[in-house]
């Protein structure tokens, strides 16, 4: 729509108008925790993902047919958000999204539909209290997000130098961004594909020599 304030400029023979076109910066993501807070790793937080996988399988039942710990508290030593990643697969999504909604939300969880948009073939969940979070991610392991998630955890567990590195990133990440989690999550993608893709390398081998 023209801006009804401009003044308009008969153009000459030889020029054309020129067109003046705004462009509106995003909207930036902020973390629902607020700021960015990158914690030093808490030998605590696999038992928090034992006790909260038992939860999920005690209300879920025959839909669930494995659970992983992923993401950075999934990782020995590193450090991390302080926020619990679970992996929930199931035999069918359709059947768990029926299903499975209401039960998990009764734990407290809060279903965010909008994260479908760019996490396509998964159900995600929430629960933000205390000190800790959980994320639920909920999805199919034929799902070839599920072996990229493993694989990435793997991959960190097994080369302690690249750990490393990804904490330092995370730190420097957090200090910069602040509480706009969206551009935290964009800096860090290439060193996530990368050493996802390290990763991969290294399970094809691995399965080649049997």
């Amino acid at each position: 729509m023209p801006d009804a304030t401009a003044r308009a400029v008969k153009p000459g023979p030889n020029r054309r108008p020129k067109l003046k076109t705004a462009f509106a910066k995003p909207a930036k993501e902020r973390y629902v925790g607020g700021i960015i807070k990158i914690s030093d790793y808490d030998p605590a937080w696999p038992r928090m993902f034992a006790e909260e996988s038992a939860k999920l399988r005690a209300v879920l039942g025959g839909l669930v047919v494995e659970i992983e710990h992923i993401g950075s508290t999934a990782v020995p030593g590193l450090p991390a958000k302080p926020v619990i990643d679970l992996l929930v697969g199931v035999k069918n999504l359709e059947e768990a999204r029926a299903r499975c909604i209401k039960p998990i939300q009764a734990l407290g969880y809060s279903y965010i539909p909008e994260y479908e948009a760019f996490l396509p073939g998964g159900l995600f969940f929430r629960r933000m209290s205390g000190g800790v979070g959980h994320h639920l991610h909920v999805m199919e392991p034929a799902n070839p997000r599920w072996k990229r998630l493993v694989v990435f955890r793997d991959h960190l567990r097994a080369h302690p130098r690249a750990a490393r590195a990804y904490g330092d990133l995370k730190r420097a990440l957090a200090a910069r961004c602040r509480d706009d989690i969206a551009a935290y999550r964009t800096a860090k993608h290439d060193f996530v594909e990368k050493a996802t893709e390290k990763g991969l390398t290294e399970f094809r081998r691995r399965a080649r020599s049997g």
